[in-house]
């Protein structure tokens, strides 16, 4: 366990939607818990080696408690099904809040674009925007009002002007304009984006094509890409500060052979989306599979996730 931690008690646990739920957590003892930003998440600590990362979706002026929302999904390693399985007054261990989503508090305009369960990181930061009076947009889509957590919580929260829902099926079906939504990349304006990796491919791809540049655009994914590994070789770590050099094998990530050798990496997702195993790369070209960095930080070639990302060349020299 890396990074400071802190006990927490579920105070309460809500069905929100169809497979979704909250889970509201609290001090033991009733304290304050540490201040968090829009946009931040919390590890939790599941046990048997399971960390999942979790987004706040309450407003972040809170300090009594934090509030995550999760859809159970059969199709994780099961980190969803622990949190579905807690229990009020349950103690669990978590990180402090982090951030690697955050707001630009200088925009002039926001756009905030969330699909599915992605409504948590983007919920905080309505919450924020709203809270010092700024100029923001929210357009949130979903497969059906049944699957739409939080629904009137934002609707009773933020003006119908800032608002727009949508979805894909039911007497109310509605489909996002996102060109329309797009149309307009001023400078000044940003736009953020969370929800299922297709869905945030399509935005954000379709931001670009509109003239969007790529300091504008804010994303955080929840799971890592599915890739074919079935042609995966082999490869060499060397660790510069002792010289050893390490065997990748085709079957096993970097971290894992890292481990193996008895040298302390953090991680947490191992799915290459939170970047806490993020190493500097001194020689060598990384073959990227992440979805943390970005395009023109994975065209550097200094960094890489060894949780999920492999080598285009025969060794890698890591800042180990």
């Amino acid at each position: 366990m890396t990074g400071a931690t802190k006990v927490v008690r579920v105070a309460s646990k809500k069905v929100e939607a169809l497979d979704i739920c909250s889970v509201e957590l609290v001090d033991p003892e009733g304290a304050g818990l540490p201040a968090f930003s829009a946009g931040s998440h919390i590890d939790v600590y599941l046990g048997h080696g399971l960390i999942r990362q979790y987004s706040l979706c309450n407003d972040p002026t809170e300090t009594h408690r934090y509030v995550i929302g999760v859809l159970l999904d059969p199709n994780t390693r099961g980190g969803s099904a622990a949190i579905h399985a807690l229990e009020s007054g349950q103690l669990i261990t978590i990180s402090e809040p982090k951030n690697h989503f955050p707001l630009a508090h200088n925009a002039k305009h926001s756009v905030l674009i969330a699909g599915g369960i992605g409504v948590t990181p983007i919920l905080c930061m309505a919450e924020r925007l709203s809270n010092i009076g700024a100029d923001f947009e929210f357009h949130y889509c979903s497969r059906s009002t049944e699957r739409m957590p939080f629904k009137k919580r934002i609707v009773d929260s933020f003006s119908t002007r800032n608002v727009s829902l949508y979805y894909d099926t039911g007497a109310d079906s509605k489909t996002i304009d996102l060109v329309k939504v797009l149309a307009a990349p001023t400078s000044g304006t940003h736009v953020y984006v969370c929800g299922p990796a297709g869905f945030m491919t399509w935005v954000l791809e379709t931001a670009k094509k509109m003239g969007w540049q790529e300091g504008q655009l804010h994303r955080e994914y929840f799971s890592g890409l599915d890739i074919d590994t079935s042609t995966d070789s082999s490869f060499d770590l060397m660790v510069a500060s002792t010289g050893a050099i390490i065997n990748v094998g085709p079957k096993e990530t970097a971290l894992q052979a890292l481990i193996k050798h008895g040298i302390d990496v953090q991680a947490s997702c191992e799915e290459g989306v939170c970047g806490t195993c993020l190493t500097r790369v001194l020689e060598g070209t990384p073959e990227h599979r992440d979805m943390y960095l970005t395009t023109a930080e994975q065209d550097k070639g200094d960094q890489f996730t060894p949780c999920c990302s492999r080598s285009k060349t025969p060794r890698l020299v890591v800042d180990l």
